[in-house]
């Protein structure tokens, strides 16, 4: 079936299932929902899993490009629909401050990111007895956020620092800000375990290829989702064009590896679901 642009939820476009796996979870997902999305989908809890879209060579930002992940997921309906689902799923988003700068009108809601299934993502929420949307937490140790994001405005959480939070003080009111520590380097460790204090126990990060990579490398992430866009972006040696995973260097003195989940294709891209392992220092021969 062709991705295209759809006015109703029950035209919407189909992935198809390529492969998997046996003994996942199950959410009892509206059957239009499961239809749309090829099969079932669910998560065991706690968990925290991250999407992204990358093309080809491994791009998945364009700093400076508003919105960079349309233009790389090539305006993909289908991706746009699997960004919605899985918002929909999802207790929290957590996304660093970068990318909540690069995504200046962003609401990380499941509604915003696929308007036709809308009432379907409402009714799934319901029926896992879920607030009406997933809480927003935006992970900034200096508190360099723009207190005018309408994502702020309609009540995300600030994870950051006692110097972040005191910045903060005078645009935001106390209960946006959540302290996890004196220095403005934060421990992913307890900004996930200060949402999980909140009940937040299905974390979706969409927190761009640093904040991903400071969860990868405290062993964080249980799960990634991957859409691959037919494209190639390119890059120059001075290039900031970022790729999956920035800010640490694990081969060849660390593996993390990954468990192939589940396959779906629309079209000509590809969406892949992993099992994240925790990292492995590697000894050396």
């Amino acid at each position: 079936m062709s991705v295209a642009t759809v006015t109703h939820p029950r035209a919407a476009l189909v992935l198809e299932q390529l492969y998997e796996s046996q003994g996942l979870p199950e959410f009892d997902l509206p059957s239009e929902l499961a239809e749309a999305y090829g099969g079932p989908l669910g998560f065991s809890e706690p968990r925290l899993y991250a999407n992204f879209v990358a093309t080809l060579d491994g791009v998945v930002a364009l700093p400076g490009q508003p919105h960079s992940s349309r233009l790389i997921s090539e305006y993909s309906t289908a991706d746009r629909f699997v960004m919605g689902l899985l918002r929909a799923c999802a207790d929290a988003v957590l996304v660093g401050a970068g990318t909540m700068r690069d995504s200046p009108g962003t609401l990380w809601t499941p509604e915003q990111a696929y308007p036709p299934a809308a009432a379907l993502f409402a009714e799934l929420r319901r029926m896992r007895e879920q607030p009406p949307r997933p809480t927003v937490a935006i992970l900034s140790g200096h508190g360099t956020v723009n207190p005018r994001h309408p994502a702020l405005e309609n009540g995300a959480l600030v994870l950051t620092s006692e110097p972040g939070a005191a910045r903060l003080r005078r645009h935001l009111p106390g209960t946006t800000t959540v302290v996890l520590g004196p220095a403005p380097r934060l421990d992913p460790a307890a900004a996930v375990e200060a949402l999980r204090s909140r009940g937040h126990q299905l974390i979706l990060s969409e927190g761009g290829p640093d904040t991903f990579g400071t969860l990868l490398a405290a062993g964080l992430v249980d799960e990634l989702f991957l859409t691959t866009s037919p494209l190639f972006a390119g890059r120059t040696t001075d290039s900031p064009r970022r790729a999956l995973v920035e800010g640490i260097e694990l081969l060849p003195a660390t593996t993390v590896g990954c468990e192939l989940l589940t396959l779906r294709r629309a079209g000509a891209h590809l969406f892949s679901r992993y099992r994240v392992s925790r990292p492995e220092r590697l000894v050396a021969s």
